[in-house]
């Protein structure tokens, strides 16, 4: 299990209401209504959130590893998908798009395995859900 030996950021996010509730921070920069998942819905929901932070972390990740390589222009897609499980129950599944246009596919293939292995989100969700890694 990861521990952690140094702290260095810790936040908070309250909800009421559950997936037909509120969520915000104690800074107040992120202070909205979720609802459940719904084409066309006005709000967002906790898959939405969770894809994004998944996004940004992966991303830093590669920039954080990319050791000299030319990243720039790197593109992250969180593809979260909430469904049941043959075994009953709820989860996710992630499916990490990664656009590395000025890298051979061979270069980016070797970049995204070692940032998989470094960014805090690959290591939580490790041997908990699905996550499958695409070049594109």
């Amino acid at each position: 299990m990861f521990k952690i030996s140094q702290v260095l950021y810790t936040t908070d996010a309250t909800n009421t209401g559950g997936r037909k509730g509120h969520v915000h921070t104690s800074d107040g920069v992120l202070d909205m209504d979720v609802r459940m998942p719904a084409v066309g819905s006005k709000y967002t929901n906790p898959e939405q959130l969770f894809a994004a932070g998944y996004s940004s972390c992966f991303n830093g990740a590669i920039n954080a590893v990319a050791q000299g390589r030319n990243v720039e222009g790197s593109e992250v897609t969180a593809k979260v998908t909430f469904g049941k499980s043959e075994e009953g129950g709820y989860g996710l599944a992630v499916v990490l798009e990664v656009k590395l246009p000025n890298l051979s596919n061979e270069e980016a293939h070797k970049l995204v395995e070692t940032a998989h292995q470094l960014c805090p989100y690959s290591v939580a969700t490790r041997g908990n859900i699905e996550v499958t890694l695409k070049i594109v």
